[in-house]
This record gives structure tokens, C-alpha cells and sequence, in this order.
């Protein structure tokens, strides 16, 4: 008897419906939210698309567009390479494949992040999550559900700033360094406009998700959608960044697939 095709089963799955495939990704247009930076920074640029043809003259039976992005605008994969701590090592052309496929763990803050949008996930945080799921996958994704994803209709709501800046919900700096340099993770998740918190400029060391993560070779996903479709355990998420030469991240298709 030939030897059963754990391939085989998996397109089986996939096929009947017993894996579900989650889009994780935020719709790519020019109302995407974009990161702003005080105005002394470079800037990202909006997504836009440039019509080359449309079935006319500058093409009769073909429509296609130029587009201009930012590396790190929309739903993105944040390479090491993207942050000084992390600038000798991998750009997002670099990431081994196999690393863009694995499992993930989704911890739920919806609660406390709609209460407070500055609210920051600690160690204690992830260890009672910890007691109540088990561990964090060793070579997976730690998703932050915030409910942020409710935002991304709007600019201002998503970023939700004020003379004092922007009002986002993420990690402390210690939970940032615990991620980074103590979990068994390969990368943080979340649904906000970037891996850091939105006060994070005032930590210390300010952006402490970048920092430290990119300086551990580890990477972000950012602008997650939908992760309220995940379980806690068990689904597997692929992230496919395009692979821009020397790039410090890329837009990113991102899915889930998860066992109903």
C-alpha cells in the first residue's frame, strides 16, 4: 500500500471545506491607513495605481496598472533589515521561505484595548494566556487581537492621534524584550498601523517591538485583519511579502488556515 500523502490530505481538506482559509489581509487601496511620522521624518507614500491600459488604444484587449506603495503601507511584513538593531541582517528578500509558513497562537485584548487604547500587553499577560492554552509555538506567530482591524475604514480612527500623539494598544518595553529575546516566536502580529504601541516613541528604548525584534531576527506583521476568525491554537498562517531586493518589508498577503 502506498504510503498515505499528508499533501494529498491537505488539498483534501482544503477542498471539502475542513481547513478554512481566513484572509487576513487588508484590502490594498488609496484610503489604506498609512503610519504618519512627525513631519521632520520621511513619510510613507499612499498606495496608488497608474492605469497603463484599459482595453483602448494603449492596449485593445489587455488592462494593467503601475502602482506606487511604500514597503511598509497596508497589511506588511516587517524584515529585520527594517530597523538599525537589525541592519546587518536579513532583507525581506532574504527570509528563508520556510519561515514565511507556520503556526500561530492568538491572544485576544479586544476587551481591554476598547476600554483603553493605550492599553499594553505584559509578560503576566502572555503567561496567563499561557496557564489557560499552553505555550507559545516554537518557531510561530504571537496575532494580537486589539479590534483595531474595526478602524481601518478610517484614517483617523485607525490612527486615533492627538496633540499628544497617537493612541494605539501593544506591548511594554519589557514584553517587547521578553518576545524578542525569551519566547520561542518567530514574529509579533497585530492589527494596528505598526508592531509598536502608539505611545511607543516615549518608551525606553523607543519603538521597543522593532527594536528588539528586528535586532533578535525575528519579524512583524501588520494591519492584520480577521484574526476574531482564529481559534486561540491551531491555525497555521502564511505571510507571502513580496521579495523586494535589499527591502526592509513588503505589502503581504497574509491567510490563515484553520481546522473547522
Amino acid at each position: 500500500m502506498p504510503k498515505p500523502s499528508i499533501l494529498a490530505a491537505l488539498a483534501a481538506a482544503l477542498r471539502s471545506g475542513a481547513i478554512e482559509v481566513v484572509d487576513l489581509t487588508s484590502p490594498l487601496s488609496s484610503s489604506t491607513p498609512v503610519i504618519q511620522l512627525p513631519a521632520e521624518f520621511g513619510q510613507t507614500a499612499v498606495f496608488e495605481l497608474e492605469e497603463i491600459s484599459r482595453y483602448d488604444d494603449r492596449g485593445p484587449a489587455w488592462y494593467w496598472n503601475n502602482f506606487r506603495s511604500g514597503e511598509h503601507t497596508g497589511t506588511h511584513f516587517d524584515a529585520p533589515v527594517h530597523w538599525v538593531t537589525g541592519k546587518d541582517r536579513a532583507d525581506v528578500a532574504s527570509v528563508p521561505a520556510r519561515r514565511l509558513i507556520a503556526p500561530a497562537a492568538v491572544l485576544d485584548f479586544s476587551a481591554a484595548a476598547a476600554k483603553d487604547p493605550d492599553f499594553l500587553v505584559e509578560v503576566d499577560h502572555i503567561k496567563a494566556w499561557e496557564a489557560d492554552n499552553g505555550s507559545l509555538p516554537d518557531g510561530g506567530w504571537m496575532l494580537l487581537r486589539t479590534g483595531w482591524d474595526a478602524r481601518s475604514h478610517s484614517q483617523e480612527a485607525f490612527v486615533n492621534a492627538d496633540e499628544n500623539g497617537p493612541h494605539t494598544p501593544g506591548l511594554s518595553p519589557e514584553c517587547a524584550r521578553w518576545l524578542a529575546e525569551e519566547s520561542p516566536v518567530i514574529g509579533l502580529g497585530v492589527e494596528t498601523v505598526g508592531t509598536d504601541a502608539g505611545r511607543a516613541h516615549s518608551f525606553d528604548p523607543a519603538f521597543p517591538c522593532h527594536s528588539y525584534l528586528m535586532g533578535s531576527d525575528k519579524y512583524g506583521l501588520t494591519q492584520l485583519q480577521n484574526l476574531a476568525a482564529l481559534p486561540p491554537t491551531g491555525a497555521v498562517v502564511i505571510a507571502g511579502p513580496l521579495p523586494i531586493v535589499t527591502g526592509s518589508g513588503a505589502p503581504a498577503r497574509v491567510l490563515a488556515l484553520v481546522e473547522r
